[in-house]
């Protein structure tokens, strides 16, 4: 009789124990999701300015040689070479966001993969502070 009462208690807390575990593991997950999922959100909406940028970029690569004529002091050579850069990383920039969307699972229950997925979002961050770092600098002497 008595090892049937603990065999009663015994068990169940062995249950609840794996639960709790469980439990656990789910949070875990679900932190570094959401950790992913922000830093996506506070990113996302610079897309919109970097396709802005690209444009404004075509259209001073196109009317370069009128810009020379107003400003000529600007050297075309280097700020050609600087605009076709900066274009290329806000493609890649842009490129690297919609990837991530389309490969993030944010359901996703394996911790090994939310941390790879989050590490991808903050190197994205990172390349997305370049881009617009550099937007500033190289597309500041044509602001007019």
């Amino acid at each position: 009789m008595k090892k049937l009462l603990v065999l009663s208690v015994a068990i169940p807390a062995l249950l609840s124990s794996c639960g709790n575990n469980q439990a656990a593991k789910e949070t875990e997950d679900q932190k570094i999701s959401q950790q992913a999922i922000e830093i996506h959100d506070e990113i996302m909406p610079q897309i919109s300015t970097f396709d802005k940028n690209t444009v404004i970029i075509d259209s001073i690569l196109t009317n370069l040689d009128k810009i020379k004529t107003a400003n000529t002091a600007l050297d075309t050579t280097n700020s050609r070479s600087e605009l076709v850069k900066l274009k290329s990383d806000l493609e890649a920039a842009t490129d690297n966001m919609m990837t991530w969307m389309k490969d993030y699972d944010p359901v996703n229950e394996d911790q090994a993969y939310q941390q790879k997925m989050l590490d991808r979002v903050v190197e994205m961050k990172k390349q997305f502070e370049d881009a617009a770092a550099l937007s500033k600098t190289t597309l500041a002497p044509f602001n007019r």
